[in-house]
């Protein structure tokens, strides 16, 4: 019995093992597939896009770090169960962290768009958000059409 947990256990570290290498494979596939969507959608030019695609990867990892601590700091806590047990201090204390992650995410928005404007005309900027969100529908999309298929 003891060999059969652990060759189940063996079974299950390699499986995981070897996913991860997919996993991320599959990530960068989606950004070069993201950077050549915006490209195209902001027509940037060779020179535009050698300025702009170093502050938006430098934008997109603060972004991310952003998330990760959000994650770490309060949304492990909020399941159902604690939610409903919290006492007002608590929930004010949360309500407070929330807001400060979201204030932080947005003022790093408004650095990076403002340090945009110098390389960039203000409408690409403003078909950037436009592209972003166009490829996260596309995205998305093809995503459900994979698992309905």
């Amino acid at each position: 019995m003891k060999k059969y947990i652990s060759l189940t256990a063996l079974f299950f570290c390699i499986s995981f093992a070897g996913a991860q290498p997919i996993v991320k494979q599959k990530k960068e596939q989606i950004k070069a597939l993201k950077v050549a969507f915006i490209t195209e959608e902001l027509q940037l030019s060779p020179e535009e896009a050698s300025r702009f695609w170093p502050l938006y990867n430098a934008y997109e990892d603060k972004r991310k770090e952003n998330k990760k601590e959000k994650v770490k700091g309060y949304l492990n806590r909020m399941d159902e169960s604690s939610i409903s047990n919290l006492s007002e201090k608590e929930a004010t204390a949360m309500l407070t962290q929330m807001e400060a992650a979201e204030e932080e995410v947005f003022q790093a928005r408004k650095k990076f768009i403002a340090s945009l404007k110098g390389i960039i005309p203000a409408v690409k900027i403003i078909k950037l958000k436009q592209a972003e969100e166009g490829f996260n529908r596309k995205l998305l999309q093809q995503y459900k059409e994979k698992i309905r298929n």
